[in-house]
């Protein structure tokens, strides 16, 4: 019985001592909203390389002026050098933001002026998930707002 015992802590101990170790990182309402003004600065550099380097590694985009979902790096990179080119300045309009262990939700409508040319209304979502020490955009999706 004393060597199954055994077996059995040795078994349950490496999966207890990493739950302990798994620390939960969790944003205010402001620390989310300052993950949106970081994105839309990097916007403001013109570089679609800053802008693709606040995504991780598996994101997924969903891009308002594409209909092609971007799943790597190259792909969201591909998206923004385009984007890019009409220089576009965001706002918020209205959000609504959800924070919990190792992720936060900012979704809403969001708006941008492209080309100087007026301003395009749109719906967002940003999942972002903290990861190696930081965090990132997980899940983007844009979508233009319905007219009615």
């Amino acid at each position: 019985m004393l060597p199954l015992l055994i077996a059995l802590v040795l078994m349950v101990a490496p999966a207890a001592r990493a739950a302990e170790a798994e620390v939960c990182h969790t944003l205010s309402r402001p620390q989310v909203e300052a993950l949106f003004d970081r994105w839309n600065a990097a916007l403001a550099t013109g570089d679609p390389t800053q802008v693709t380097a606040l995504y991780s590694d598996d994101a997924l985009l969903l891009p308002t002026l594409s209909g092609v979902a971007r799943t790597d790096a190259e792909g969201i990179s591909n998206y923004f050098q385009g984007f890019l080119s009409h220089d576009p300045t965001g706002r918020i309009d209205q959000r609504v933001i959800h924070s919990d262990c190792n992720m936060a939700i900012d979704a809403g409508n969001y708006s941008f002026e492209l080309d100087h040319k007026g301003w395009v209304q749109a719906r967002y979502t940003f999942v972002y998930a903290y990861k190696d020490g930081e965090w990132k955009i997980e899940h983007h999706h844009s979508s233009l707002l319905p007219t009615s």
